[in-house]
């Protein structure tokens, strides 16, 4: 077998160009893949899917309840946003995007609200919302099926050649 002697200046030219190739390979899965640090199962991943049900029903009800009622497009934008962030928290796409997303949206809503008690409950939806952002949609979401880490058994791999 034939050795190629390695020097210096070629491992620092590898390692330069590697690092330019991955700057231009970055897609949209890994980016939100990078947005997750896990995707828990078992109990804490049911708690997390309790989190997403929980709060997500609750934006669609509070959102329902305010566009039952006749208003302008202007007052019924912020709640149809969080209508809309309540669907795609209840199925786990975009977690983290949607999550940020509704809380700056309950911030607003609560910024408007004329009552002292609505004032609080949408800044616990917003506190709700950032705190599922950063943890994530857990394994029973579609972002696990999406952007989840699989896992690769060689050994089955190797047996079918």
């Amino acid at each position: 077998m034939h050795e190629i002697p390695r020097t210096r200046e070629a491992e620092d030219a590898i390692r330069g160009c590697r690092h330019l190739f991955k700057l231009h390979t970055i897609g949209l899965g890994t980016f939100l893949q990078r947005l997750f640090s896990t995707f828990p199962n078992s109990w804490p991943g049911f708690g997390l899917l309790l989190l997403r049900a929980c709060l997500g029903s609750a934006l669609i009800y509070f959102a329902i309840g305010v566009a039952g009622k006749p208003q302008d497009s202007a007052t019924l934008a912020p709640y149809l946003i969080a209508a809309v962030g309540g669907i795609f928290l209840l199925a786990g796409l975009w977690t983290p995007v949607m999550g940020t997303l509704v809380a700056l949206d309950e911030v607003w809503i609560a910024m408007r609200s004329p009552s002292r008690d609505d004032t609080w409950l949408h800044i616990f939806l917003a506190v709700l919302s950032v705190s599922l952002a950063m943890l994530g949609p857990g394994a029973w979401s579609i972002d696990a099926r999406l952007f989840g880490r699989t896992r690769i058994d060689f050994d089955r791999t190797r047996r079918r050649r």
